[in-house]
């Protein structure tokens, strides 16, 4: 079974039926469903956010 990965939505984009994702949700897809949002760039994987977000906190601390 493909392994699903966890994004968060940058930019919303239309998930079908005439609904859209919201910036900030956060959502399970596969890599090749991700793949192309990921390029466009509206989605990133949320542990490479978070890994962001610590990484810029760090820094921010150690000035």
């Amino acid at each position: 079974m493909p392994n699903r990965q966890t994004y968060t939505v940058l930019i919303p984009f239309p998930t079908g039926a005439g609904h859209w994702s919201t910036a900030g949700e956060e959502i399970d897809l596969l890599d090749v469903e991700a793949s192309a949002l990921r390029t466009a760039g509206r989605l990133e994987l949320t542990s490479v956010l978070n890994a962001t977000k610590a990484l810029k906190a760090t820094t921010k601390k150690a000035e």
